[in-house]
């Protein structure tokens, strides 16, 4: 009878992996560093070699074995098929194949903001509930939407990409992907600190964000804590970065109508202050058929691609 599953979470930096049982109880977990050199060849043989050797020196036979999931940063469609991992090197890969084949055992390959929200609704902020949005908060907004118990993933593995809705319609400035108004651009932890340098630049009230600026250490904790504490320019930066990211969560709530939302990623440390901002914004913008959606904090941080990724194979 099968009594694991590995969780791997790929990133460009490390590869994180985890050793489960089929209840979701993480037995132990551990990390690699991510050779990207001559194109990520490297990357699945490092992975497969990892993997088979903790079944050695756990003595775990490969009948005993259910799969391995794996989060890739980068489109993955239902077969595995990797489109570009560009932060990798890769071009077109099946995972599912490649990592399969050097492990003889069953792969299950999907995109990693989308596996990490599969984790969060199995272990995490998200758990119970069976339609769900994760909207990730780092350097750029990620997604992942699950409806029904499945993660949405779209005809070439680009669902859920929701850091790239289109929120504002003049703004000069263009987006990490080439476009210009991503939701990304304001409500993610880089897009929080353009809006309080064009809000500092605007105004001249008086603000501990602006000794802040002036020294280069101007960011994200810097801001919420300042508006935690009464500042007001920090509040009104707060306010307007709650409005962008609650009205494209609106948008959202139109077409996938989910339970919950669940607030993950670095800025989602700042806590209550953030997810009463959005959800008051969220109210102003969501058709009321979606008004009762719930809005949480992710649980899980970084091991939520790894119990994710074990999801998909159990």
């Amino acid at each position: 009878m099968s009594k694991y599953c590995f969780g791997v979470d790929l990133g460009g930096t490390t590869v994180k992996i985890g050793l489960f049982d089929p209840e979701g109880t993480v037995i132990e977990k551990w990390e690699i560093p991510t050779i990207k050199t001559d194109s990520g060849s490297r990357i699945l043989p490092d992975i497969a070699r990892s993997v088979l050797d903790k079944m050695e020196e756990s003595n775990i036979a490969k009948e005993s074995v259910i799969g391995v999931g794996i989060g890739v940063p980068g489109p993955v469609d239902e077969n595995g098929v990797v489109h570009r991992a560009v932060n990798l090197g890769w071009d077109i890969m099946n995972v599912n194949e490649v990592l399969g084949g050097l492990l003889e055992m069953p792969v299950k390959a999907g995109n990693d903001a989308n596996v990490a929200a599969l984790g969060e609704m199995w272990r995490g902020g998200g758990k119970g509930c069976k339609n769900m949005v994760l909207a990730t908060l780092g350097t750029g907004v990620g997604g992942g939407i699950i409806v029904d118990g499945k993660i949405v993933t779209g005809a070439t593995g680009a669902g859920g990409e929701i850091g790239h809705i289109h929120i504002v319609d003049d703004e000069p400035d263009a987006c990490g992907c080439g476009n210009h108004g991503c939701l990304e651009q304001y409500a993610s932890a880089t897009g929080v600190v353009r809006l309080a340098n064009r809000k500092l630049n605007a105004c001249s009230d008086n603000s501990v964000l602006r000794d802040a600026k002036e020294k280069g250490k101007l960011g994200g904790k810097q801001i919420f804590d300042a508006a935690k504490a009464g500042d007001k320019v920090a509040c009104a930066i707060v306010d307007e970065f709650c409005m962008y990211l609650g009205k494209g969560l609106a948008m959202i709530a139109g077409v996938v109508n989910p339970e919950a939302f669940v607030l993950g990623g670095g800025v989602s440390k700042a806590g209550e202050i953030l997810r009463e901002g959005v959800q008051k914004q969220y109210q102003k913008y969501v058709f009321h058929g979606s008004s009762d959606a719930q809005f949480k904090l992710a649980e899980l941080g970084n091991d939520a691609g790894i119990y994710g990724a074990a999801k998909l194979v159990l």
